[in-house]
């Protein structure tokens, strides 16, 4: 076919992209290797590094632009050693979403990917109650050259924070970088370090919490260890500076599960500051030094911030890493905390 650009893929020989112009998508080649085989072909794909979800892959599978060896597949397919996959992902169609002129604090921006330092109470993505004012919005309003993964033109924004919590967050301008990008995030690639303001005093200068984070038995709106479905979660931190009251910890987190820093703190009982869902208002009643107590008690968020951000870029290949200093709320509050124990 004159015109397609054909590439291998990293750790996949056998697999290759055909790009067969945005307007008729891209179709993108697999074949099933002996450790694959098996599997159903909904997951084989959602297992792929292709910018779907699962649901997306289901919805491409069942509008018939996905064959298995020259025939229609089906998504709960056993696939077998040799089969050949082809899938036609989803062609770029505008988004719905109304690019806003909201300022961006953008530490790097190149052709591939940007990053940005999120202040707090910035939601990342539309939702129900945020239809607008969201970074997401920021992005199209700043981005022209935007990704279509997933079959939606827009910015490819492969991790979160959440609304509360500030600091690095990276997206994605191109289907390239996406790809990229997503595929280290899914190996555990992207090095994510956060600072935490906790409450109480840990009994060690450092730690490791393995505990699977799921949704909670009972109420729907948290996330707990004590979920019969919960995923593998493991958090370690370190003690930074202690202030009596409150420590601040460095996390890392080796895997990214909703609420995972948050759920964990507080299992070991040193809730984050601020944190309403998760332990971060009962416990201030705990603190006996009233003006500590009023300082804390006036951060109207929980104290969480993404510091430290190294990855590489999914372009040049070049080992990239981004520091965010703590914002104002929880610097002054951490200084208060300093001056109070020094007097």
């Amino acid at each position: 076919m004159a015109g397609d650009k054909t590439r291998d893929q990293p750790n996949a020989s056998a697999d290759h992209w055909i790009d067969i112009g945005k307007p008729l998508g891209r179709r993108v080649c697999f074949t099933v290797m002996p450790e694959q085989c098996g599997l159903r072909l909904d997951f084989f794909l959602t297992g792929r590094e292709i910018g779907l979800s699962r649901t997306q892959v289901g919805r491409v599978i069942d509008e018939g632009q996905v064959q298995v060896n020259g025939r229609p597949g089906r998504a709960g397919r056993k696939l077998k050693t040799g089969d050949a996959v082809v899938i036609v992902l989803p062609a770029a169609r505008p988004s719905e979403v109304i690019p806003e002129s909201i300022p961006l604090r953008i530490l790097y921006e190149d052709a591939s990917i940007l990053v940005v330092d999120k202040p707090a109470g910035l939601v990342v993505h539309p939702a129900p109650g945020h239809p607008g004012g969201t970074l997401v919005n920021a992005l199209l309003h700043h981005c022209r050259d935007l990704s279509g993964i997933g079959g939606v033109l827009r910015p490819g924004i492969v991790h979160r924070l959440d609304k509360e919590t500030s600091g690095l967050l990276v997206a994605a301008k191109s289907d390239e970088a996406h790809r990229g990008l997503a595929g280290q995030f899914k190996r555990h690639e992207v090095k994510k370090t956060y600072q935490a303001l906790v409450y109480g005093e840990p009994k060690t200068d450092s730690g490791r919490i393995e505990a699977a984070v799921g949704r909670h038995p009972t109420d729907r709106k948290r996330m707990s260890t004590q979920s019969p479905r919960g995923r593998s979660a493991v958090t370690l931190w370190r003690v930074r500076e202690r202030f009596g009251v409150a420590a601040l910890l460095e996390v890392d987190i080796e895997t990214g599960r909703t609420h995972q820093i948050r759920v964990h703190l507080t299992e070991l009982g040193y809730p984050v500051v601020g944190d309403r869902v998760y332990g971060g208002t009962g416990r201030i009643r705990t603190v006996g030094d009233p003006s500590a107590r009023a300082r804390m008690k006036a951060l109207d968020r929980q104290a969480l911030h993404a510091w430290r951000l190294a990855f590489t870029h999914p372009v040049t290949g070049e080992k990239l890493q981004f520091v965010a200093p703590l914002p104002e709320d929880m610097a002054g509050l951490c200084a208060f905390l300093r001056e109070r124990g020094k007097g």
